[in-house]
């Protein structure tokens, strides 16, 4: 049996009721970059301030920050999300739990702090190790002025070193886009969810998962264009690629 080809899909009404096929992949596209855009400052938040404390002389820093990185960097974020989502209400106590249970868009809150966290990990590596690149003079230069040791990594070391990973970090904001597609696993209506929602809809798949596919492709792309352009902006002599 030949596939029938139908590319005037995406302007059709939806079984859903509520526009046509392109409009269940646009709502699935914001969807997406919502996720992802709270998940990313969740990454870098959390994991500037891990890849802080492994940097740091204190062992038990260290420890810390290892055991935090391990942990979460090992273990696969569609676990992680189901820990989230399914897990961790029946561990806190009552009240917690059922505010969890009961809390509005619960599966877009638990997939974009669960996300976060996950490339938290990742992030808290590339920041260490950029750290770890700069020249030792650059936290003497710091004492030397009198900056205390806080000063010293917000003033001197955070702005070079995440001058020096700023690639790196492209490829980190990639995978936040790409790894948001999990999330359809635990009940969002991301991009891929309304995707599939259409094939099953329709009975499309090509004309579904192409469009999927572009979309992806161009937010990717202009992901990456944007940190380049942000590269280029924020590059000194003598750091980065030239």
């Amino acid at each position: 049996m030949n596939y029938h080809w139908n590319w005037g899909i995406y302007w059709e009404a939806s079984p859903e009721g509520t526009g046509s096929y392109a409009d269940m992949l646009w709502s699935g596209l914001l969807v997406t970059l919502e996720v992802s855009a709270i998940a990313w400052v969740i990454a870098l938040l959390i994991g500037a301030a891990m890849g802080v404390v492994r940097s740091l002389p204190s062992p038990w820093a260290k420890r810390i920050s290892g055991t935090y990185i391990e942990l979460l960097r090992n273990i696969p974020l569609l676990v992680q999300l189901f820990l989230w989502y399914f897990v961790m209400p029946e561990l806190v106590p009552d009240a917690w739990g059922d505010w969890l249970k009961q809390m509005p868009d619960a599966p877009f809150w638990n997939s974009a702090v669960g996300l976060g966290l996950f490339m938290s990990a990742r992030v808290a590596v590339q920041v260490s190790t950029g750290i770890a690149a700069l020249p030792r003079g650059q936290q003497a230069a710091g004492t030397a002025l009198g900056f205390t040791l806080p000063q010293t990594y917000w003033y001197v070391l955070l702005p070079m070193a995440f001058r020096v990973i700023l690639p790196p970090l492209t490829s980190e904001l990639i995978n936040t886009i790409k790894n948001s597609s999990v999330a359809l696993t635990i009940g969002l209506a991301e991009l891929t969810a309304r995707t599939r929602a259409m094939q099953e809809f329709s009975f499309q798949v090509f004309e579904a998962f192409t469009a999927a596919t572009v979309i992806y492709l161009l937010l990717n792309l202009a992901a990456t264009w944007a940190m380049r352009l942000l590269e280029r902006r924020l590059r000194l002599p003598g750091y980065g690629a030239g």
